[in-house]
């Protein structure tokens, strides 16, 4: 599972910008205010499956936030769900009671079977002039299935963004880097080299216990630290539980392939060393965050979304040379590249939805559709022009102060409102540019290499590159995957897979942690009635399951 992708930018760095032709910005303006509908004062509830964004919320008091209620009449009352998101959805979906719009992330089936959703289709056709705009020849792929091709949700997933930043990598702490003289991170044994060389030198840092790697296990988020990387590392790009074979047109889960077994072997060997933190398994995402802005994690394995916060702590209170490099480690890298880079068709997927409870749906709608115009992705995306950002030789720049806050403040969004209102919500994704060749997104590459701090612009020389991205395989290593990204195609329901699915989950998040935790002379054993199990469970029946409604969605989007 990835969430929070666009989420990143909060303090995003790292942008190579691909042009396209964008909307006319003089008939954007037109439309936006044509579109927008009545601007009598309305709040609208919205709950969030995603529990980090609660972080960035600003309250809608913040100066853009404002500037939206100003323009649009619009507020926006959020909500964060708190716990399992399932549970929560579940009781929504039980008492037929929902917020005016909701972000159910994955979960999304939960509230669309119950029919708590409302179609979008004649609303798009009647009101979304900036809606078709934006979406143009992907409008299919909005989609629900092609059992119930209605559309249900946009906003989530951005149109022509481009993965132009790694959001995953092999973590290593900047300062133990350079302890080692920079060398080469390329396999797992260079990355383990690097930690316990740290560690034995440095056993402490600022009188707290130095940690070697530390992984996250807290609910969902098992996911991204300990079994994603799993994938990355074995030269799969990162299609949450599935692995795509493009050669066989066919997708498995990915923990049932058998190179990824050694992974996990070597995550064992960490822990039998004691490079591992032995509260990988136990703690909150709070203890994780807070190892973290101590600066006392050498290694970290994750995705840059769910550790920027603790990140920004650090560059805030003096400890840059604590912050991270990012880097593409693989087990075989004569025979494995690090996929993060590989290119995506638009996906399409979840976002926001208008519920069947909500007051009014149509003006819901103008808001959505108000999110497309040029006017609100600028205003969301850079801020106020005058205030936040200039144009200077026809460029958007932001103001000095306002850039030093967006590059190392870990407040910013929240203080100013960038970013806040930007995702989930619909609009041009990063790295797109507008009909005038400017960025939609203040992330550039040159905006990466100003807000370099100089340990880590020491690091990079060292290198012989200006950004972490230079590392990785680029684009042209990887074919396209032609179904999007697969953790974003949902399973009915009521289906007898869903229920797999969920066994798997379950039978999985008790077992990867014992296998590494075990003696490295159990772990065979432990990993092969893993695998049994699996088959128990029925893997098999959800793999034909999942295959088909994959070769459906291709029908549905070439139509």
């Amino acid at each position: 599972m990835k969430t929070k992708k666009v989420l990143c930018t909060i303090l995003c760095l790292g942008i190579i910008a691909s042009a396209f032709s964008g909307c006319n910005g003089e008939n954007s303006k037109t439309v936006a205010e044509t579109t927008a509908g009545s601007k009598n004062p309305i709040t609208f509830s919205i709950l969030y499956c995603d529990p980090a964004m609660s972080s960035m919320d600003d309250k809608f008091q913040s100066p853009v936030s404002k500037k939206i209620t100003e323009l649009t009449g619009v507020t926006l009352a959020r909500e964060y769900v708190v716990g399992d998101p399932k549970q929560k959805l579940a009781l929504l979906a039980s008492s037929g009671e929902y917020p005016d719009m909701m972000y159910s992330m994955e979960f999304s089936n939960i509230i669309k079977d119950a029919g708590g959703f409302i179609p979008l289709d004649e609303l798009i056709e009647k009101k979304g002039i900036n809606t078709k705009e934006v979406y143009g020849k992907y409008i299919n792929r909005l989609r629900w299935s092609s059992e119930d091709p209605h559309i249900y949700m946009m906003g989530n997933n951005k149109v022509n963004e481009e993965t132009l930043t790694p959001e995953a990598g092999f973590e290593l702490q900047i300062a133990a880097l350079k302890e080692s003289g920079y060398p080469k991170i390329e396999n797992l044994q260079d990355y383990e080299k690097v930690i316990k060389t740290y560690k034995e030198k440095y056993p402490t840092i600022d009188g707290k216990p130095t940690i070697g790697l530390s992984l996250l296990a807290d609910d969902w988020r098992i996911k991204i630290t300990v079994t994603n990387p799993a994938m990355l590392s074995t030269g799969k790009p990162d299609d949450g539980e599935w692995y795509y074979d493009i050669k066989n047109d066919k997708a498995v889960l990915h923990l049932t392939t058998p190179e990824e077994k050694e992974y996990f072997r070597w995550l064992n060997h960490m822990n039998d060393v004691g490079l591992l933190d032995p509260e990988s398994f136990i703690q909150k995402f709070d203890q994780y965050e807070a190892k973290i802005a101590d600066g006392r994690v050498i290694g970290l394995i994750d995705s840059k979304w769910q550790y920027e916060t603790a990140e920004a702590t650090l560059v805030a209170s003096g400890k840059t040379d604590r912050t991270y490099a990012m880097l593409p480690v693989v087990m075989n890298p004569k025979t494995q590249k690090y996929a993060a880079f590989r290119p995506l068709a638009f996906s399409g997927g979840y976002g926001i939805g208008i519920t069947t409870s909500c007051k009014d749906p149509e003006r819901a709608f103008e808001y959505l559709d108000w999110c497309c115009t040029k006017e609100s992705q600028l205003l969301r995306n850079w801020g106020i022009e005058g205030e936040h950002y200039d144009v200077v030789d026809g460029k958007r720049t932001f103001k000095p102060d306002v850039f030093e806050q967006w590059s190392s403040d870990p407040e910013f969004s929240k203080k100013t409102g960038i970013n806040v209102n930007s995702y989930p919500f619909p609009g041009y994704g990063i790295g797109s540019k507008d009909e005038s060749g400017d960025n939609w997104h203040p992330t550039s590459d040159e905006n990466q290499i100003k807000a370099l701090k100089e340990p880590e612009r020491k690091a990079l020389d060292a290198y012989g590159v200006k950004l972490w991205k230079d590392l990785y395989p680029t684009k042209e290593n990887f074919q396209e995957n032609p179904y999007g990204e697969l953790w974003k195609i949902t399973l009915p329901g009521d289906s007898e897979s869903n229920l797999i699915l969920r066994k798997y989950d379950e039978l999985t998040a008790g077992t990867i942690p014992q296998a590494i935790m075990a003696k490295p002379e159990d772990f065979d054993k432990i990993w092969d009635e893993y695998q049994a199990n699996l088959i128990n469970i029925g893997v098999d029946k959800l793999h034909k399951e999942f295959n088909d409604i994959m070769q459906k969605q291709k029908k549905l989007w070439n139509k």
